[in-house]
């Protein structure tokens, strides 16, 4: 018989369908990331962990890999460029990256760095992104899209980057901020770069679908734009009109909801210029969804197209309405800010322990003198098989409520409750070993996968580092980054350090369907390292200080041909006191209170100076530590 080796455990996690070859295992066992496929240079993603753990950083650690998302970048780019070939399409992609989707310096550093041969330009939403891009985006003719509610300090803000070498084009989202921008341009003296973002009556697909169509939050209607245009043709301004935007929401999981989208956005445009306006863009907005299950279907985490299906729908739709209006070409803006980041960032993290389900190979013998309840259980334990598993099944669940019972009334001790509790699960156990040999498995039996899952204790916090698979259940890849030829026996969910029972990770990508328990290996006295993928896109921005567990260390590496690695940057997590002075605590207040508590104590004779002089050590160094656990120590 065959042993287990990678495949196996590669073909478990379903690695090759969400990994994208960026992800594999080497002959040792351990994950490997290879930005640019097996023909490119790779890194041993375990030995790399242990390597910047003896360099001082702790885990957790967010590892951003600058290589990968330097190819999706050029990926998205080449596959317009293929696009715009097949279809003769005159017009030229200009990639935008929407800076909320994360917000991190160095993230956004370095996809202007890696995009400016394509032109990447910025979008931003807010006040505080417009002034990043403003400061960052030194590439020439490159777009920043200003976005969301605007007030005369942001349209201001705007209008004056022009003076600097910029290209903002202010999108007209609400049509009352058109007052805004005409009084201020005319003050400024500076002729405007203007988009319109069109409020589509299409629906995208996916978890945000509500946020869409004619109830979305942004947007001007069919009446608006024309009396936008009508406006602007007033004031002698109809030519700095130059792009027409829509989006219909973030993670679109069907294609045929960015066709629709695009047949409705195209007749505005066409409507554009047959009002007299001339727009030379439209921007699609984002939405380009990531197969984070590797499903390729339109389930909420995933989708069921390529990039590159996708591309030749942007292009081929626009290209269709122009030439069927005769008029030029645009270019295309998308603002595919998930699809370039998510696959980038993989947080690593440690096992801190185990509870394990353990009930003991074969019940203990039972005699006259025990419990009916405990005697009747034990009988279902040694009939159970094949044909009647079902059946004993409810049979073993009603003694375990009848004991429950007798238990409340006094007619059962503790001692022999909890051996009732003990054969129960070993009933449970042998139903579960049943069922594995069936060829359907009853929903019942299938159900105690769960119910008898190890419980894994992860050096993480959900809320911080995964916020999504909390808030809206978004799957995420969580594998072994290690032991990978070795057989995962176990089936387990993953609990966070947070005192919340929502702190968990207990949803896991199946080859199938969504699983319950996630297959691992059981502990032995090596460290056991998980990796959560695909965590790129809003989860660091969104997460949050549930029980005040901060930021964790993040590191830049990039790849060299060699197989080698560098540490470009190191973003030291927070500790125990920046996440303090987050919630207005002063530290050396603290620390005076907890002395003048010593000194108290030690007057009255409760604590010795030896005691005391540790306590407010150990107080202090806690000030300056991980908010994370040392699994070392």
């Amino acid at each position: 018989m065959r042993g287990w080796n990678t495949q196996d455990s590669l073909d478990l996690y379903n690695v090759p369908a969400w990994g994208r070859g960026y992800f594999d295992a080497n002959g040792d066992g351990n994950l490997i990331v290879q930005p640019n496929g097996s023909a490119g240079p790779q890194v041993d993603l375990r030995a790399l962990v242990e390597d910047l753990r003896n360099r001082g950083l702790r885990s957790p650690m967010l590892l951003r890999f600058s290589d990968v998302l330097a190819n999706r970048i050029d990926r998205l780019g080449k596959a317009f460029d293929a696009a715009i070939a097949q279809h003769d399409f005159t017009g030229k992609f200009r990639g935008v990256y929407p800076i909320k989707v994360n917000q991190q310096r160095h993230v956004v550093e370095e996809i202007v760095a890696i995009g400016a041969d394509r032109g990447i330009g910025l979008e931003a939403g807010s006040k505080p992104e417009l002034l990043i891009a403003l400061a960052l985006l030194d590439t020439p003719d490159a777009l920043i899209i200003c976005n969301g509610y605007k007030d005369r300090a942001y349209i201001e803000t705007a209008l004056l980057a022009q003076r600097l070498g910029r290209h903002p084009v202010i999108v007209i989202d609400r049509y009352r901020e058109l007052d805004t921008l005409i009084k201020a341009a005319r003050e400024l003296g500076i002729r405007p770069h203007i988009g319109v973002r069109a409020r589509l009556s299409t629906r995208g697909a996916g978890k945000w679908v509500e946020s869409t169509g004619d109830k979305s939050k942004f947007g001007l209607t069919a009446l608006e734009i024309v009396e936008l245009v009508d406006r602007l043709r007033q004031e002698d301004m109809l030519e700095c009109l130059e792009l027409l935007h829509f989006h219909i929401g973030s993670q679109i999981t069907a294609i045929r909801a960015h066709k629709d989208a695009l047949r409705e956005a195209t007749r505005v445009f066409v409507g554009l210029h047959e009002l007299g306006a001339t727009p030379r863009i439209v921007d699609v907005g984002g939405g380009l969804g990531v197969d984070y299950d590797g499903s390729q279907t339109n389930f909420h985490s995933s989708k069921n197209y390529t990039v590159d299906e996708y591309a030749r729908d942007v292009v081929a739709a626009i290209q269709e309405a122009a030439d069927d209006a005769e008029i030029p070409h645009p270019d295309v803006v998308t603002e595919a800010g998930r699809w370039m980041v998510a696959h980038h960032s993989v947080l690593v993290f440690d096992v801190l322990g185990v509870n394990e389900v353990r009930t003991g190979s074969r019940p203990e013998p039972t005699g006259e003198d025990d419990p009916r309840t405990l005697r009747d259980l034990a009988e279902v334990w040694r009939l159970a098989n094949r044909k009647n598993v079902t059946e004993c099944y409810h049979d073993a669940i009603q003694c375990k409520e009848d004991a429950a019972t007798l238990f409340a009334v006094g007619q059962l001790d503790l001692r022999q409750r909890a051996r009732i509790e003990r054969l129960f699960w070993q009933c449970c156990e042998k139903f579960q070993r049943i069922g594995r040999g069936l060829p359907e498995v009853p929903p019942e039996i299938a159900d105690l996968d769960r119910a008898l899952a190890d419980t894994y204790f992860g050096n993480l916090s959900v809320f911080q580092s995964a916020p999504d698979a909390w808030a809206v259940k978004q799957l995420f890849p969580l594998i072994p980054i290690q032991r990978l030829d070795e057989e995962p026996t176990r089936r387990g969910i993953i609990a966070d350090l947070t005192c919340d029972s929502d702190g968990k990770l207990d949803r896991f990508i199946g080859t199938h369907d969504v699983k319950d328990v996630l297959e691992l290996h059981a502990p032995d006295d090596r460290p056991y390292y998980l990796g959560l993928f695909l965590v790129g896109a809003y989860q660091e921005i969104l997460g949050d200080l549930h029980n005040l567990f901060g930021d964790t260390d993040a590191v830049h590496v990039r790849i060299d041909e060699g197989g080698g690695y560098d540490v470009e940057h190191v973003v030291e997590g927070e500790d125990v006191k920046d996440v303090l002075d987050y919630v207005q605590y002063d530290q050396n207040a603290l620390k005076e209170k907890v002395r003048r508590l010593a000194e108290r104590s030690l007057r009255e004779g409760h604590i010795t100076v030896e005691e005391a002089t540790r306590l407010r050590r150990r107080y202090a160094e806690g000030l300056w530590d991980y908010t994370y656990l040392n699994a070392d120590l």
